[in-house]
Formats: C-alpha cells, structure tokens, sequence
C-alpha cells in the first residue's frame, strides 16, 4: 500500500490532457513529432519513425534502424510500430518485440485481449481501517464499486481482520481482492532471507495461510506481494528514479530472493485453491523486472532460473509515474504503451490495483483526475482486457480519499468517482 515517501510525484501528467473524445494513443512529452501513424508497417511503407526519432527499415528480410542492424533478425516478413513499440514477424509467424535492443517472443499486439464485465471499479482499503465491513460495503454502493482491495501480512491478527471484511462483503454481493502485504525484511528492517529457497518457504507457508482463511469467503482472486520491485533491497538505489525498463536497474544479488518469495506466496496460495488467480504487482513501467521472472532471468542476463507465471498482470501507476498508456522508458525515454505490450508478453489480464493523482494538489486536482483516468481505463477494456481498475484509497481522507477516515463522503472526488461510474456502468 502506498506511502507518500515511497512514490515520487513530478507533476501533471500527460494523461490529464486527455478530455472524453480524444484518441487513447498520443504524442507524450519527449516523443518524436516525426513518429509514424499508430500501425504502420513494412510494407507497405518504406521506413517506420519510432517515438525516439530513430528510423527502421528492412532489407533482404532483415531489421535495421539508422542503417545498422538490431539483433539477429532474417525471413522478417512485416515490420509493425504499435504502441510505441517496434514489432516484427517473420515467415513462420512468430512475432517478436524489440527491447533494448533485443527481440522478445510475442503474440501480434494488434490482436484484442477483452475481460469481463463485473470488476472495472474497484477501491483500495486496509485491513485495520476504522470503518466498519457494513459501511464499506454501503460506501462501495453508492460508488458503483464492486471490488475492495485490503492488505494482509502474514500473521494471524492482520489475516483475521483480512477474513472479517471478506466475510461480510461476500455477503453483501463484494469483491475482495487481497493483497498479501508480506515483505522481505526482518522487525529491523534488514534481509530477512539468506537464499531463494528460504524466501520461497517462509512465502509458501504465509500464502497457504492467507488462502486458507479467506477462500470460505468468497475469494478466488490474489495479489502475491506488495510492490517487492520497489524495495531498496531489489532496485539499486541510484536506479530508483527510473522506470524499471532496464534490468540493470535491479540488483543481481537479491533478485533471488525475491523471486523466491513471489513463487512462495504463489504457491501457497495454489496449495489452498489450485484455481485461484494469482498476480503480482510491479510499478512505474517495471517491465524489465516482469520479463525476467516470467524468463527465469537475472538482471546480469544470465538464465535457466525458476519462472514465475501469474494468472493477472498487475500494476500500480500513480500521476507521477506517467500515463500508463504511454509511460516514458526508463524514466525519461519515449514513450510506451504498457498495457499493449504486456498484453503482447504475458496474454493476461490487466487490472491496476493502485492509482490516484499527485496528493500535493487538493481535493479539486484529484476530482479533474478521477474521471479522465477512468475513461481511459475502461477504453482498454475490450482490447488489452483492462479488467479492473482500483482506486487508492477509499477512506484516505483530503490527501487520498474518496471519503474522509471516518467513511463520510469527501467531495468533489466523491462525486467525481459516482458520477462517472453511473454513466458508465460496468456491463
């Protein structure tokens, strides 16, 4: 869950440019004016503009960019600019994407990924809130909010109150999406494992924990750690500002034990219920972390290590952060759009358990805020099954909230929130 010292917030994003009506896909700050048209491909065109200003083109099957070839490409057969991303195919009809400066195994983006109706609106809750579970379930009605997100550590007490809440929402006809909010340090803060089979352990048995108190309530959905990319221990510290496009951004020697800690909660969870959708988060645009856990890579490249595979991709994305949409690479590279390429990667669903607006700016920032993300959202939904989008937070008061600590509504965000919600129901 977030906390103001853990986010950096750089000011109005591209996103709040976005009025209803105005194409999703849109030159973001920094981006080439020369880009190429949104699918353009070889052939029939000649070259394709990338948002960096870097020009590609083909010749005897094989990729170029500024006249010097990019990897080991042969047979290329389409040449495809989507998303801010640079995609080929070749004779046998396996597609690739080009990240730094490799090609990436994937499915053609252009292809749609639709979720269900039932989850679009959710809000973010914590297991020790002073609001009771009858007037969250009564808050969330009146939102049109059908799914409330609630930590829970690894003991006993926090999953207890976890199950509480759960067990009253299921009755009230709610979603609760627990997030397991253990982390990888010890009461002192430091290291708490010393190998990816120790972390994998401790993890396996919080996951089989938290599985087995809340699957009689209703539960089926998970979220297998809680921003474990962002902990100083996995991201080197003089990469922190960055955006997590680069695996040198994360640190070679922790990496294990993370990933040993996210298998673990995983499978806990899946010993309990081998049904159960399982996801976990990453931040900013991590997907150089997302890609070496679902390879089995390190951040130094080598390979062959365990792969972690998820049931739903999930991301927090703050105002800060940039328009997920197109969300600069690295932290200040072109632009993006992150939901087509993990779409592209993974062909899991896509729900953004956290966002809000910079809290630095008041009640009426957040209000202008609340209605242009949503609209973005919800225009994913049929086409990279943008399935769930989950508000930070309900009861966080003038900074966060949609209601004050108490549950009384805090407008205008309150308003913002319900009005759009009614007029866009999730069907």
């Amino acid at each position: 869950m977030k906390e103001i010292s853990r986010r950096l917030f750089l000011g109005a994003s591209a996103s709040l440019a976005l009025a209803a009506g105005t194409p999703i896909l849109q030159a973001a700050a920094g981006d080439s004016p020369n880009a190429s048209p949104e699918g353009t491909t070889i052939p029939s065109a000649t070259s394709i503009t990338d948002n960096g200003g870097a020009v590609w083109t083909v010749s005897a099957g094989v990729i170029y960019r500024n006249g010097a070839t990019v990897g080991e490409t042969y047979n290329v057969s389409v040449l495809l600019w989507y998303g801010g991303m640079v995609y080929h195919s070749g004779t046998g009809g396996q597609w690739y994407v080009c990240l730094n400066n490799t090609w990436l195994k994937v499915t053609d983006p252009r292809i749609p990924l639709s979720a269900p109706a039932g989850l679009m609106y959710g809000v973010n809750g914590h297991y020790d809130t002073q609001l009771s579970p009858a007037v969250i379930a009564d808050r969330m009605s009146a939102l049109g909010a059908s799914v409330f997100r609630v930590n829970t550590g690894g003991n006993a007490s926090t999953i207890g109150a976890a199950a509480t809440i759960a067990s009253y929402l299921n009755s009230a006809g709610k979603t609760t999406f627990p997030v397991i909010d253990a982390g990888l340090r010890d009461a002192n803060g430091a290291l708490a494992y010393g190998s990816e089979s120790d972390a994998y352990n401790a993890a396996r048995a919080i996951g089989t924990q938290v599985a087995q108190a809340l699957a009689p309530h209703g539960v089926t959905m998970y979220e297998c750690g809680n921003e474990l990319t962002r902990d100083p221990y996995i991201i080197l510290p003089s990469h922190e500002a960055d955006a997590g496009t680069k695996a040198i951004d994360f640190n070679n020697t922790n990496w294990p034990i993370m990933r040993g800690f996210m298998k673990g909660l995983i499978d806990g969870v899946k010993t309990v219920q081998p049904s159960a959708a399982c996801g976990i988060n990453f931040c900013k645009s991590d997907i150089a972390a997302a890609d070496a856990l679902w390879d089995g890579m390190q951040p130094d490249g080598s390979g062959g290590y365990p792969q972690i595979r998820w049931d739903i991709t999930t991301w927090h994305n703050y105002e800060g952060d940039g328009d997920i949409f197109h969300i600069g690479t690295d932290g200040a590279g072109p632009s993006f759009n992150l939901p087509v390429y993990v779409k592209a990667r993974y062909g899991k669903p896509f729900m953004m358990t956290e966002w809000n607006s910079d809290p630095n700016q008041g009640t009426a920032h957040r209000a202008s805020y609340i209605p242009t993300q949503l609209a973005e959202f919800q225009a994913h939904r049929s086409t990279e099954a943008f399935q769930s989008a989950m508000f930070y937070e309900l009861d966080g008061g003038d900074q966060w909230g949609l209601t004050e600590g108490d549950g009384t509504p805090l407008n205008p965000p309150y308003s913002a929130f319900q009005s759009f919600v009614s007029a866009h129901p999730d069907v």
